[in-house]
């Protein structure tokens, strides 16, 4: 891998490559370049997990003229498919280099393949529920069973933002989890459930499944499986599968070339 990105790097094949570097004994994400070409003796691609994906698109959208590589975990492709039709990163702008998939460091996630349902492992039970269970076993369950369990869930929640702040496809120059009239500031816990349940309108259709809003959270809400219910129900109305292609999302508005500027959503997911 170092190999790799030192020669894209030499040959002009990339002007900025993102990937890691020890740092105090703890791989950071870092830019390396072709003016300090030895930094990338230094490169690892984990174990720890950050969205490289956001600091493309913000370097993208000042350097439109910077070719950009990075690492790309199955889930930083589907990330980089969701950007291109969103409007925020041009796949043209972008060169990804395959690294395997590996659990983070730290939680047990078993690996990001595309909608494959996380693996169980050593995980803490709430309320007799398992977070890394099938959507379809909480489907299974009585409504009031299920409505307790996630108001037990989002009543965790400190509103530290640190789910948003994490994912690779929130890009939302105007967040309205922050909105006054919506989300009130300041006050702890948050009103239940309307900030968890804004987010997840949001992420409909956006979300890529990498896990890394669950691996941020504190309180650790099983976010991972909550997002993938409202996925499913985007898969079931509409037969999209999220970040697979470059295709159209069903809640996206796009014209013929990226503008690097958020796209407009319908209605309904803005409300």
């Amino acid at each position: 891998m170092q190999k790799q990105v030192r020669a894209w790097l030499e040959d002009g094949k990339v002007d900025v490559f993102l990937a890691y570097k020890m740092d105090c004994g703890h791989p950071l994400p870092h830019a390396f370049t072709r003016e300090r070409i030895d930094e990338t003796e230094d490169l690892v691609t984990g174990p720890a997990r950050y969205s490289l994906e956001k600091f493309a698109t913000q370097i993208a959208a000042r350097h439109p003229e910077k070719k950009i590589g990075l690492l790309a975990r199955d889930c930083t492709q589907r990330a980089l498919n969701v950007l291109a039709v969103w409007n925020q990163l041009p796949a043209e702008q972008v060169e990804p280099l395959p690294v395997n998939c590996c659990p983070s460091a730290l939680k047990s996630h078993a690996d990001c393949t595309y909608l494959e349902a996380p693996a169980t492992g050593d995980v803490k039970i709430q309320r007799g529920q398992d977070p890394r269970q099938s959507l379809e076993a909480v489907d299974a369950q009585e409504g009031p069973e299920r409505f307790a369990r996630w108001m037990y869930e989002f009543q965790k929640c400190i509103k530290c933002y640190g789910c948003r702040n994490i994912c690779p496809v929130c890009f939302c120059k105007d967040c309205s989890l922050e909105h006054p009239d919506l989300i009130g500031t300041g006050n702890l816990p948050p009103d239940i459930p309307i900030f968890h349940l804004v987010r997840a309108v949001h992420m409909a259709g956006r979300c890529i499944d990498c896990g890394l809003c669950e691996d941020a959270c504190p309180a650790e809400i099983p976010l991972r499986l909550l997002y993938g219910k409202v996925n499913a129900i985007v898969k079931d109305l509409f037969d999209y599968d999220t970040g697979a292609s470059d295709a159209l999302s069903p809640f996206s508005i796009l014209g013929d070339k990226p503008t690097l500027t958020p796209a407009p959503l319908l209605a309904v997911s803005q409300e």
